[in-house]
């Protein structure tokens, strides 16, 4: 199998472009791709999802442990011809700035995967193989598979550049890339724009396949074999479904990793998708809901006038049943947002919580969890990892009850976490299910005892 990782130099340098279009190349080429994306990002793996007609996974050696990334990886790339791994910010970038944790350099090492490194080449000329230099000397143990060079202007300064490069390294270029507004996809607070959002996917494959084909040379890529990590990928075999878990699913709640379906299914769950956007009803026989981030604020004034859907959701919460949520899925059940302009929205009023968008980013980075009560994803004591990152902030909060207790990594502020309002469990933390089995076997399991067809069973039974 072929296996690399697209790294950049830092943030906004072009990675996400030059992966997809090496994506596109190989599947152009008739390669099965799996594509993977460092770090806790829920966009760029949608982007990915598109062009290789596999859902990318996330790598993410902080909140995961480091035998996990490799059952990730190994279990995804069954049946798969190339496995490309998007890298995160820089490619020594991690959690902090004294060691590698988290970094796409240590998901590298970790997978033993060659690096293709990508540079932004539009305001330099010899200087860029000083560049080139200091990252291929920084970690002896990384090895490169290549370079390619974003936003190049002329065929003068490819030349400059590429007599510059090659003077100072053996690794090859594999690219120059001019810049390229049709390759250029629109972002927004939160990043990209979502791939709902974007042109139809033979559109976007052809775009980047065709990208490929005039400025990348795949040649010394297809000269590299990888093998899968010796780690056998161990397959978790679905039970006998004993819950069934509406997820709510559409352009604006698309934030979700696909592992933690994958973990629940293990459990005993079905996955049922739902939209809060354009479905009235929810679908029938649910056991839980399940809300996942996104862009509710986007769609506020959709789903506000979604009465029909409001009505269903605050029936299931009252009945006593299983809800999670998590960032934006956790605005959408509160009373309403009020956006940058001072316009407050109703949203679904499940929740006595009140919230407003911001500027900037607020509590942004990786947080430590202990669960201070017990609640739908573990038990009181339980530790794990997650990650915040909003455009929002809590504005009203009618004294709810909280079963986390967050340390966020970047300013080390503590604080409560994880509403709690009868069976619904509501926070701005995103939780990868692999990074503590008990999550998802803990959800399955309360979800199953909340039910009412489980109770109404027992009360049969006896």
């Amino acid at each position: 199998m072929i296996a690399f990782l697209v790294a950049g130099t830092g943030s906004g340098v072009g990675k996400t472009t030059i992966a997809l279009a090496l994506m596109a190349a190989f599947r152009e080429l008739g390669h099965t791709v799996q594509p993977f994306k460092c770090g806790p990002d829920f966009l760029d793996t949608g982007h990915h999802t598109a062009i290789c007609g596999r859902i990318s996974r996330n790598l993410d050696t902080w909140m995961l442990p480091l035998e996990a990334n490799r059952e990730i990886f190994a279990q995804a790339s069954r049946g798969a011809d190339v496995a490309i791994v998007e890298g995160m910010m820089g490619l020594f970038d991690g959690k902090s700035g004294e060691g590698e944790r988290g970094s796409a350099a240590e998901i590298a090492k970790l997978l033993d995967l060659p690096v293709v490194l990508v540079l932004d080449a539009a305001k330099s000329a010899r200087s860029i193989a000083a560049v080139v230099k200091g990252f291929e000397s920084f970690d002896p143990e990384l090895r490169f598979a290549g370079i390619v060079l974003n936003g190049v202007s002329s065929d003068g300064h490819s030349r400059m550049l590429e007599s510059a490069i090659t003077a100072v390294t053996a690794i090859p270029l594999l690219g120059r890339f001019p810049a390229n507004p049709a390759l250029t996809i629109p972002e927004r607070h939160l990043g990209l724009r979502t791939v709902e959002e974007e042109h139809p996917s033979t559109d976007r494959n052809a775009r980047f396949a065709e990208a490929a084909r005039q400025y990348l040379d795949l040649a010394p890529l297809l000269q590299r074999s990888h093998g899968s990590p010796t780690l056998a990928a161990s397959t978790p075999v679905a039970t006998e479904v004993k819950v069934r878990i509406g997820v709510a699913r559409d352009k604006a709640f698309s934030f979700y990793y696909e592992d933690n379906f994958d973990l629940l299914r293990a459990c005993g769950a079905e996955i049922v998708p739902f939209s809060p956007l354009s479905d009235h009803a929810l679908p029938r026989d649910l056991d839980a809901l399940y809300f996942g981030g996104g862009y509710p604020e986007l769609h506020a004034e959709q789903l506000g006038a979604n009465h029909a859907m409001i009505a269903a959701i605050r029936s299931f919460a009252e009945s006593g049943r299983a809800i999670y949520a998590e960032c934006g899925g956790m605005i959408y059940l509160g009373q309403s947002i009020t956006t940058l302009d001072s316009q407050a929205l109703p949203m679904a009023g499940v929740l006595p919580l009140s919230f407003e968008m911001t500027q900037r980013l607020v509590q942004f980075g990786y947080v430590d969890i202990e669960f201070t009560e017990d609640c739908l994803l573990g038990p009181r004591g339980l530790t794990v990892r997650g990650h915040s990152f909003h455009y929002s902030r809590l504005t009203q909060n009618d004294a709810l009850p909280t079963s986390y207790r967050v340390q966020y990594s970047l300013s080390g502020k503590t604080e409560p976490e994880g509403f709690l309002y009868k069976n619904v469990l509501a926070s701005y933390i995103h939780l990868h299910f692999r990074g503590n089995a008990v999550l998802a076997q803990s959800f399955v399991r309360s979800v199953a005892n909340l039910s009412p067809r489980n109770r109404d069973a027992e009360d049969l039974a006896l």
